[in-house]
């Protein structure tokens, strides 16, 4: 039974895929819609100008990063922790 409604749904979902196909259709008039292979596009009689803004230096140059101090202390110095461990090994 299991197998039966597994292929009965695989096969719905396979159906349809194979009418979903795209077909370039207007949605309003209902015609094909044929595009051309290659779009040109001429930029060469457009004249862009515009003005570069960007931050001034001076604001980014004043600014400091914060110090902190550190939160862990590294040790130098484990001669104790040596000696005791040596005594509980004996």
């Amino acid at each position: 039974m299991k197998r039966t409604l597994a292929l009965l749904l695989v096969s719905t979902f396979v159906g349809s895929i194979a009418f979903a196909q795209d077909e370039d259709v207007d949605a309003e008039t209902g015609q094909r819609i044929k595009y051309k292979e290659r779009t040109e596009i001429d930029f060469e009689g457009v004249d862009v100008s515009g003005e570069l803004v960007k931050p001034s230096g001076a604001l980014l140059m004043d600014v400091k990063r914060n110090q902190f101090n550190p939160l862990i202390r590294f040790r130098e110095n484990f001669d104790a922790e040596m000696k005791n461990s040596v005594d509980e090994v004996k």
